[in-house]
């Protein structure tokens, strides 16, 4: 009668077990990395991972995430390396669906560079701030030059303006043939005018 009752208990359990569904391992597809910054895709969404230098512990590593509408990737390279060129008087603020980036410029050593400043679940009092980037340290980020560059760029799909007008124009006048499958008659001719 144990042995019974312990065979019961065991595919008992062994059923039990069975209930546990292995999820599929979806990876990350990295563009670009510099040091403690790097930009990374999962089919349309990109993530930046960086180290959270505003913290007392050097191991906190923090990311924001957003999916590539209308080019957005290449859309903040383009507002990125423009702010190298023509440093912007403040931040620049970009609003994504779960938090708050700001795009802060400062020369350091004379050399401009760049340093994400994220408000964390969009509240000011959880700040995260990634390490201040340099020109080339951005482009090696966003895989320039390289092979991975065309992971974003091929994203791009523009949607069409809400107010465009797709047809002809209402006023325009168009000419069609005749319903009826009569030859067209030969113009009149015109009278001769004597020398």
């Amino acid at each position: 009668m144990k042995k019974i009752i312990l065979l019961f208990t065991f595919c008992i359990g062994f059923l039990a077990f069975s209930q546990i569904k292995v999820l599929k391992n979806e990876t990350l597809v990295e563009i670009g990395k510099e040091n403690s910054v790097g930009l990374y895709k999962k089919e349309n969404r990109f993530t930046f991972n960086y180290q959270d230098i505003n913290t007392s512990n050097l191991n906190t590593f923090r990311s924001f995430s957003f999916n590539d509408v209308n080019g957005d990737v290449s859309d903040l390279y383009k507002m990125i390396s423009d702010g190298f060129i023509d440093e912007p008087t403040g931040n620049i603020t970009l609003e994504l669906p779960n938090d708050i980036i700001e795009l802060h410029f400062e020369k350091n050593y004379g050399q401009p560079t760049m340093q994400f400043i994220q408000y964390i679940n969009k509240n000011k009092k959880y700040v995260g701030k990634s390490q201040f980037l340099t020109k080339k340290q951005i482009d090696k980020i966003f895989g320039i030059g390289t092979s991975k560059e065309n992971m974003y760029k091929k994203a791009v799909v523009k949607q069409p303006a809400v107010n465009t007008v797709t047809s002809a124009p209402v006023n325009t006048v168009q000419t069609t043939a005749p319903e009826h499958s009569q030859p067209a008659k030969a113009p009149a001719k015109t009278k001769k005018t004597r020398k």
